[in-house]
């Protein structure tokens, strides 16, 4: 293919109009991050889905190029793209105390170059389909979550983080309860009257109901070394 003509015209277009529609799509999904405070957001998720969407360009163009020279397998780079993102979303993981953060918007980051790939590749439908998808999933039911299941805020003033957080996690668990996260906090950012021996974390825990959360508080207070304790 030469570089002047119709020919190559129509490729440019066609090249600018993929490119346009993969910023579109991920630009939505980079919108609900970025408006989450997540380590990834607008940008990062459009340059992903560019990206990836260039790389299935690039494929396309090489085997229509050497189409009859010699083998070329249109699908190897962006199969190298799938396995690559890895690396870029495990940067946005993080782990506080016994928390871990950034799981979702790693998962978003390699659905997002899917979608680009999808989008290089010509296939429109699947990709404006998969965006609409995972934005719901991203926003909507992480508020129909929020509305069904209540979250409490328990700050526990306790001696040993590490034989404690254990126990804390098996009573909320034989309660019926599930823990999002449990971190050690600052001395100032406690409403504990914290001890100068004492350590505190907060649970943040989504109770089955008003009982079990009540058993839960209950059966913590009772644990050995345990000082102090406040709902939120």
């Amino acid at each position: 293919m030469t570089f002047f003509g119709l020919e190559s015209v129509r490729y440019a277009l066609e090249a600018i109009v993929k490119l346009v529609f993969a910023i579109f799509c991920s630009g939505i999904i980079g919108y609900e991050r970025e408006h989450s405070h997540r380590p990834a957001g607008f940008r990062t998720h459009i340059l992903v889905a560019v990206g990836s969407a260039l790389v299935m360009m690039t494929s396309a163009f090489v085997f229509k190029e050497y189409e009859g020279i010699t083998n070329v397998d249109p699908t190897r780079l962006g199969a190298q793209v799938i396995s690559g993102i890895g690396f870029l979303g495990a940067g946005t993981i993080l782990r506080e105390g016994f928390s871990v953060k950034g799981l979702t918007t790693a998962a978003s980051l390699w659905a997002v170059s899917c979608i680009g790939l999808a989008v290089g590749a010509g296939y429109y439908v699947g990709a404006i389909v998969a965006t609409l998808f995972i934005y719901l999933t991203l926003n909507t039911f992480k508020r129909f979550i929020a509305r069904s299941s209540p979250s409490k805020n328990i700050y526990i003033e306790a001696e040993n983080m590490s034989k404690q957080a254990a126990e804390i996690g098996a009573i909320i668990k034989r309660y019926g309860g599930n823990l999002h996260t449990l971190e050690v906090l600052y001395a100032d950012s406690s409403p504990t009257k914290r001890k100068s021996d004492s350590i505190v974390m907060k649970a943040v825990v989504f109770p089955r109901d008003e009982e079990s959360l009540n058993l839960t508080i209950s059966a913590i207070r009772t644990l050995e070394g345990i000082r102090d304790l406040y709902i939120d």
